[in-house]
């Protein structure tokens, strides 16, 4: 890898002591570094985090409290361009993802390292319905905050950012609204985005999967964000929405 190119794994965690080792495991078979931020955990996914610091396993960041997938994300931002990675390949901690194609994922940032890369999740029998149909919604939205097909999928957690930009996107959401926020933010901002075809599988509670999606709020904080940012897309076809910020020096 050349100094252009330093990426590094981005898992944030909360309460995911049953996946997140093997999570973290699995990436560094692929990148040698992983930043792992803890969003304000209870004890046992906390000391599941620790240990992973410990053993040198994983960069790892605790957050004093719970403040949702997105704050921890934008934390591990932070810490990711203080360590000198150019950009951060973000799994989620429960093991849905197909890690094994973190290698086309590293290929397409490295040929285009400027670019936003996002999974096109290919769903399984264990995909909820109820969820499936909330992202057919969250699409349509996203298509036209963008002007288009754009973005085939904006709330997959699987996805390489480049770190700069990721900082300078000005991303507003904490929670489950962060995701297809910033991919429309990033989008704004000029850069091309790369879709790739994933599988996801969700894990079932008997083998450690824990969702931290809360039906309503997060469907209202995701509604409320498209409201927003269905707004500011119409100003910019005025003129006056907002306009591409500066992004921070590698």
């Amino acid at each position: 890898m050349t100094a252009a190119f330093r990426p590094c794994g981005l898992v944030p965690t909360f309460d995911n002591p049953a996946t997140l080792r093997r999570v973290v495991e699995r990436i560094s078979a692929f990148v040698p570094d992983v930043v792992v931020v803890d969003d304000g955990s209870a004890e046992e996914g906390r000391k599941v985090v620790e240990a992973l610091g410990k053993e040198g396993l994983a960069h790892v960041h605790h957050r004093a409290q719970n403040g949702g997938k997105g704050a921890a994300v934008k934390t591990g931002f932070e810490v990711a361009h203080r360590l000198g990675f150019t950009h951060a390949v973000q799994v989620d901690a429960d093991g849905q993802h197909a890690i094994e194609d973190l290698p086309r994922f590293l290929d397409a940032a490295r040929a285009q390292p400027e670019a936003l890369v996002l999974a096109s999740p290919v769903f399984d029998a264990t995909a909820p319905k109820s969820r499936l149909r909330a992202r057919q919604i969250t699409c349509f939205w996203t298509n036209l905050e963008t002007g288009g097909k754009v973005i085939e999928d904006p709330m997959c957690g699987f996805r390489v950012y480049p770190v700069a930009a990721a900082l300078a996107s000005g991303a507003n959401g904490d929670r489950m609204d962060f995701d297809p926020e910033i991919a429309v933010r990033l989008v704004w901002m000029g850069l091309k985005v790369v879709n790739l075809p994933t599988r996801v599988h969700y894990v079932s509670k008997e083998e450690g999967g824990v969702s931290h999606f809360q039906m309503f709020w997060d469907n209202v904080r995701i509604s409320w964000m498209h409201t927003r940012m269905v707004a500011l897309a119409l100003l910019r076809l005025l003129g006056g929405g907002p306009q591409p910020r500066k992004m921070l020096p590698p």
